[in-house]
């Protein structure tokens, strides 16, 4: 390879990045940040080059995704087929697959992303429910989503981008599902060596048990409504018996107090039930449908229960509560809010919340307006107001709207009727206008440093092109492979591998095209298995975090490194190719 200062500085900076991602603790954000940021300083890109990840079509489409997705938790759509779809019992391995299903048949018939921005918050709260990490989770579910992305035409924009460069050279693209030829045996195959290797190789970060395992724990008294799913369910079915850290002390059924409650116990109407556990887990009752809090005080507060958030707050020793219980107190006339639970000591109080005699030091969680904290932060009778993140109370009554709008989203995009940004921004915009979240909620939900990892790394391939040095890098491989035909795929699929990693799944495709396209023309070759090898290889990206959005969208709420996707993904990568190098001339013959 011949390449020039300016190449040399620019594969120099890449490989400081990615040392930078495996052994440090900065954050992937501020990491290739710097590496965009010294390839503008240095005149090797313009301004407008640097940046124009950030005006990228797809950066802006994920945004809008994590609104959707927002919308779609926020009126607790997700959690209605969550818990149906994953399961409620099972071991890890078992759960993994569950997860893993759903994911790939989906991203088969919807862009890959949204079905990622759906699911990630989703399968974080349901493996915390459950105790287990999410990290043993979220990794199988970005590779599900990219594999299942493969088996049809629209399942990624690599496949459409490669379509299109196919049509535009031969005349004659990929059908519906030409590409499950190949993308269904892969699923088949990533299905076998998750459940095979993924108790060894997949990392546990911070495990929900040993967040759990120090909280204050709480007593909390809910209600069945009258309309409520789990009437007619046992305790069991109605998932009360799965949460970490939670305990039903008691139901009280009209009056008759049923303690020790068998978990085939039948729910009826009007039951209330009374909890004692830790602060996540009553958060989580919150969000179950048809069950709200038994006091109705709760009703009575001017904010819609949609605009409210939870709160723990302390109680000092100067308040007017102390020596009082929650009833005398007229809590929700002096603070405008209700109180949910009380923990003492960190220990539960096994009274009703009314008749519970408040003392300072007692931390209570709060239902109240967004503008309570700036209220009472430094008021007298608090010495902490704490909001509680992810705790916005579920408005129910819109699910059915979010969903519409999702399924919305997904026909316009699948069709062709609006491009996929367009699509995702109306449904963002549809999001907010009717109510599925809020403005602040909205901005809230996207995760900017998702975005900037993205935008960034559009960057540092940009970087690649202007400078020669991914044209030499491909280039060199491919004629390394000489004349020999199936070396010549082994080398263009490796080569847009490697690209893929290092400069995003689209970026490599549209590099390796050209190149596969001439030597497959020079040795007289048919040129449709080098496209099925482009398309799949620049979406196979599974070893590092920046090759592939759905990759860099579960990297901060796995809490991954960039060694686990090494570690994890290497070895199926390599399966993968080895899969499709023996499949793909053998369904599209290379002569």
């Amino acid at each position: 390879m011949n390449l020039t200062l300016d190449a040399l500085f620019v594969v120099a900076t890449i490989i400081g990045c990615l040392w930078l991602l495996a052994g440090s603790r900065f954050s992937a954000a501020s990491i290739l940040a710097g590496g965009m940021t010294l390839l503008l300083v240095t005149g090797i890109l313009t301004p407008e080059q640097a940046l124009a990840g950030f005006a990228n079509p797809g950066v802006i489409t994920i945004a809008a995704l994590y609104v959707v997705a927002a919308g779609l938790r926020n009126t607790g759509a997700i959690a209605v087929i969550t818990d149906k779809l994953f399961g409620r019992n099972g071991s890890e391995r078992v759960s993994q697959l569950r997860i893993m299903g759903p994911v790939t048949l989906m991203s088969a018939f919807m862009n890959n992303t949204p079905v990622v921005a759906t699911f990630v918050p989703a399968v974080t709260d349901w493996a915390r429910k459950r105790g287990f990490s999410p990290s043993r989770f979220l990794l199988p579910l970005s590779y599900a989503a990219i594999i299942g992305g493969t088996m049809t035409l629209i399942g990624t924009s690599t496949n459409l981008v490669v379509n299109g460069l196919l049509l535009k050279e031969t005349g004659e693209g990929f059908h519906f599902f030409e590409l499950a030829w190949l993308g269904l045996p892969s699923a088949i195959i990533a299905f076998i060596y998750v459940f095979l290797f993924g108790r060894k190789l997949l990392p546990e970060r911070v495990s929900s048990k040993e967040q759990l395992s120090d909280t204050r724990e709480y007593t909390v008294e809910m209600l069945v409504e009258a309309e409520s799913p789990l009437v007619g369910k046992t305790i069991e079915e109605a998932g009360l018996r799965h949460l970490p850290g939670l305990f039903l002390i008691e139901v009280d059924r009209a009056g008759t107090i049923l303690p020790a409650v068998d978990p085939h116990e039948i729910l009826q109407a009007s039951d209330r039930l009374v909890f004692a556990g830790v602060v996540e887990s009553v958060v989580d009752l919150q969000k179950i449908r048809g069950l709200v809090p038994a006091t109705e005080q709760v009703f009575k507060l001017d904010a819609e229960r949609a605009s409210r958030a939870l709160y723990e707050v302390v109680v000092s020793r100067s308040a007017s509560l102390v020596h009082k219980t929650v009833k005398q107190g007229n809590f929700r006339k002096q603070f405008d809010a209700v109180v949910i639970a009380v923990s003492r000591e960190g220990k539960r109080i096994n009274r009703k919340i009314g008749d519970i005699r408040l003392q300072p030091g007692d931390t209570l969680l709060v239902e109240a307006d967004r503008g309570f904290a700036a209220r009472h932060r430094s008021s007298r009778d608090f010495l902490l107001v704490k909001p509680l993140e992810g705790a916005a109370t579920l408005n129910h009554e819109r699910a059915g709207i979010a969903w519409a709008i999702l399924a919305g989203v997904v026909f316009a995009a699948g069709t062709g009727l609006l491009e996929t940004l367009h699509a995702a921004l109306l449904g963002a915009g549809l999001m907010v206008m009717t109510r599925c979240l809020n403005g602040s909620e909205a901005r809230r939900s996207i995760d900017l440093d998702v975005l900037i990892v993205i935008a960034c790394a559009f960057a540092l391939g940009e970087g690649l092109k202007v400078t020669g040095a991914a044209n030499e890098f491909a280039g060199s491989l491919v004629t390394i492979a000489g004349d020999n035909p199936l070396a010549v795929l082994l080398a263009v699929y490796v080569a847009t591998v490697v690209l893929t990693e290092l400069v995003t799944n689209n970026a490599a495709a549209v590099l390796m095209f050209p190149l596969a396209y001439a030597s497959s023309s020079s040795l007289d070759l048919n040129f449709m298995p080098f496209a099925v090898a482009i398309a799949f290889a620049a979406s196979a990206s599974l070893s590092t975090p920046i090759g592939y959005q759905t990759n860099l969208m579960v990297y901060g709420p796995g809490g991954y490194r960039f060694g686990d996707y090494l570690r994890f993904g290497l070895p199926l990568n390599v399966v993968l190719a080895v899969a499709a190098l023996t499949i793909i001339p053998q369904v599209w013959p290379l002569q």
